[in-house]
């Protein structure tokens, strides 16, 4: 998997549908076919990224995150 952000392959899992981004240090939160992305801020709040991406494009590029239900 590679980040939709940097596209670093340096991606850990958080959470069991959360995982980070060690390059460009942003939040991937995957459930099925949606993808958030979240801007880490320096009080550990999340910041949507969502606005910047489109959903349905990431997920065509990036095959790869889809997670059974």
């Amino acid at each position: 998997m590679k980040c939709p952000n940097c596209n670093s392959k340096d991606i850990g899992k958080i959470g069991s549908h959360q995982f980070y981004c060690w390059g460009c240090f942003i939040e991937l939160n995957v459930n099925g076919e949606k993808m958030s992305v979240y801007q880490v801020e320096e009080d550990g709040t999340l910041s949507s990224l969502d606005d910047l991406f489109f959903g349905e494009e990431i997920v065509q590029e990036y095959p790869g995150i889809h997670l059974a239900p």
